[in-house]
């Protein structure tokens, strides 16, 4: 199969639908429509002309990065697209991003392992990863 990656924010439809068929947790459209524009960078894949998959960073631009929203639709998934994500990511960030900043994300089950490839590691016991749902 032929996948494309694409360096821009993926539309809010596309968002919300790609998050909703990877499992990961649902995002309303006015949510969607405030927070999107407010990524700092993002990628997509693409497979005839539709967007199957994504990834964003999110931050202040300078101290602070969380890799975000890394999802793949579940028929493309076990063919590297996550890999080639991250990988997009992380070499947009070590290019683009001040060399004090701090990168972090929340890996669900077995993606810590993913994300060791590309140098991320646990932070506990020093730190622990916290979360607050609102509403």
């Amino acid at each position: 199969m032929s996948y494309e990656l694409v360096s821009g924010t993926p539309s809010v439809e596309d968002y919300r639908r790609l998050r909703r068929v990877a499992g990961l947790s649902e995002k309303s459209q006015a949510a969607a429509e405030a927070g999107l524009p407010n990524t700092w960078h993002a990628v997509t894949i693409r497979h005839d002309g539709s967007t199957i998959g994504m990834g964003r960073v999110i931050g202040d631009g300078g101290t602070a990065f969380q890799i975000v929203d890394i999802a793949v639709e579940p028929e493309h998934q076990g063919q590297g697209l996550g890999k080639r994500i991250v990988a997009a990511l992380v070499d947009h960030l070590r290019a683009h991003a001040p060399a004090s900043a701090y990168v972090s994300l929340i890996a669900d089950g077995d993606a810590q392992y993913l994300y060791a490839k590309y140098g991320f590691a646990p932070v506990m016991p020093e730190s622990i990863g916290m979360g607050m749902r609102i509403g």
